[in-house]
């Protein structure tokens, strides 16, 4: 395919976009005349927190707007054509086709039972790229392989629950790629995937746009990652664009008092930033782990799992490989690696989720092994979690004083008068209003429910805390925040801290120790000092080279 004639006249040309929702109480403007053009070949980003309005502005654009959103003035022409004039049946000829989506959530975007490769197959043929079984088949696979997955043609008969967070939106991917759209809206697509694979899709989208002319709308809360992808920044905050420029213009020199938030609290822009920021706020970047005992020790950890190939046929498959770490008390080891390394299979093995085939998990140096129903009950309450979404692990039927207080009553701790006074004391903690107790999960934003699950994590006094990808959801300013949480309590409680993340410009605040794990193996592990500035391990460069934004060179760095 020839690439698609440059043009002076915009692809897609927004103007004085105004979308309401409708409630009892009445109407709410959520955006406020938006304008912004994007031209053929062009990649812009639109950054802001959460509830900013840039997943809103894309989803007017291909009319997905959720319940009772609607456009209520202004003009969204694709190539001239006004779409806010079509009529859903038109609609759904241009989604796909003229412009791809990828949307950010892929559990709530896959359909649990309906195969992977069942789903891809799915948008060929209603995008008409190929009609015959054999074309459509090989047209998925295809599609897969350029959204970066390994092994694409075994991974068609898998399901979503088989995939990783980071597979799953690589499914997302493939399938918004599929028709080779004019423009790609891509919401958020990278946000669960790691440095690594990140890269392979953004150079996939970089290639499209060189190649094809395909113009990229990429909706983002890093700002590195916006700087480093795209010619135009768009800055939005409350439903309005407050800031726009070229994007080392807006790093460099950010004039509305928001971006220069957002420029300051992005983790990805230049790790000699983030390394200033955690010493003004007094938090340990060179480990002092000399002489300290490890509240946890893990030794020659591994797991084994049967993996069915269809009918009763199955092949065993390896994924974590003898894995060893210690973790001092009162410290952070950091757990990094692509997706599928085998770090959150290893966190299971420690919250006692999953059984080891083989090794030995040490808490105090008491081997927790085979313990009886009873004890690992007991055990339970030295070690909790925070997990990755702070929409998925609360009960929406529960409200935040019953959702803290949960861990509590199941282990019996105290009465009720006494777990009320815990769940003030836990919010008082995480610096949550106590008012925000009757409240339940849908009425807060998602940075308040993480503290939330922090907070629930917490009500057992426990002495390690699993972190299990717990800031890779939220925006920026959010994630600042939650980590400035994270090591107040570290400091104040003496928390061990197990943090699984796949962001490298995370751990160089977060952790002490980074262990990198790649193949259910680990190949390199130290201080956070000596993994940054001194790597042994090619593949442990090639995370830290992914780093999206930090080879920026920005003024005074």
């Amino acid at each position: 395919m020839t690439p698609r004639e440059i043009s002076r006249e915009p692809l897609l040309s927004v103007r004085d976009l105004r979308v309401a929702f409708d409630s009892q109480s009445g109407t709410r403007e959520v955006l406020h005349g938006v304008s912004f053009d994007i031209f053929p070949g062009e990649t812009i980003a639109i950054v802001g927190e959460s509830g900013s309005g840039k997943s809103t502005t894309a989803s007017a654009v291909v009319n997905l707007l959720p319940g009772t959103g609607h456009v209520t003035e202004g003009s969204i022409l694709l190539d001239g054509e006004e779409l806010t004039e079509y009529s859903r049946r038109q609609m759904e000829d241009v989604r796909g086709r003229e412009i791809g989506y990828v949307p950010q959530d892929p559990m709530s975007n896959l359909n649990p039972v309906w195969s992977i490769g069942f789903q891809v197959k799915e948008a060929v043929r209603a995008n008409g790229i190929a009609t015959g079984r054999r074309e459509v088949e090989a047209r998925a696979i295809e599609v897969l392989k350029q959204a970066g997955l390994a092994d694409a043609d075994k991974r068609m008969h898998q399901y979503p629950h088989q995939f990783s967070g980071g597979m799953r939106q690589r499914a997302l991917i493939g399938i918004g790629l599929a028709a080779d759209p004019k423009l790609l809206i891509a919401d958020e697509p990278t946000s669960a995937l790691d440095v690594t694979v990140q890269r392979v899709i953004l150079d996939h989208m970089a290639k499209l746009t060189r190649e094809k002319g395909t113009s990229v709308l990429l909706i983002t809360h890093d700002l590195g990652l916006a700087a480093e992808r795209a010619e135009r920044i768009i800055v939005m905050k409350d439903g309005e664009i407050v800031e726009s420029g070229p994007s080392r213009l807006i790093l460099e020199n950010p004039r509305h008092p928001y971006t220069q938030r957002l420029v300051a609290a992005a983790p990805s822009i230049a790790s000699q930033r983030i390394q200033a920021k955690a010493e003004d706020r007094g938090i340990e970047t060179t480990a002092d782990v000399a002489g300290i005992p490890p509240t946890l020790r893990v030794r020659d950890l591994t797991k084994d799992y049967q993996i069915r190939q269809g009918g009763f046929r199955s092949t065993p498959f390896r994924a974590v490989d003898s894995v060893s770490f210690d973790i001092p008390r009162g410290k952070t080891l950091a757990l990094v690696g692509e997706s599928g390394s085998g770090k959150s299979t290893v966190a299971k093995m420690v919250l006692a989720l999953e059984s080891p085939t083989s090794g030995a998990i040490e808490i105090d140096g008491n081997d927790v092994s085979g313990l009886s129903k009873r004890a690992l009950f007991d055990l339970r309450r030295r070690m909790q979690p925070v997990f990755q979404d702070p929409y998925g692990s609360l009960d929406p039927m529960r409200n935040i004083g019953n959702t803290i207080a949960e861990p509590l009553s199941i282990h019996k701790v105290g009465d009720t008068a006494s777990r009320r006074a815990r769940v003030r004391e836990l919010l008082d903690q995480v610096s949550l209003p106590q008012a925000l107790a009757s409240r339940y999960a849908n009425e807060l934003s998602g940075g308040q429910r993480q503290r939330v699950a922090i907070a629930r994590a917490l009500a057992l006094k426990p002495d390690i805390v699993i972190l299990d990808e717990a800031v890779s959801a939220l925006d920026v300013l959010v994630q600042d925040q939650i980590l400035e949480l994270l090591a107040e309590l570290q400091s104040e409680l003496g928390l061990t801290y197990l943090f699984i993340t796949h962001d490298l410009a995370v751990v160089r605040v977060a952790a002490d120790l980074v262990c990198v794990m790649e193949k259910g193996r680990v190949v390199e592990q130290g201080t956070v000092d000596e993994i940054f500035a001194r790597p042994t391990q090619e593949y442990t460069r090639r995370l830290l080279d992914a780093i999206p934004g930090a080879s920026i060179p920005l003024g005074g760095n």
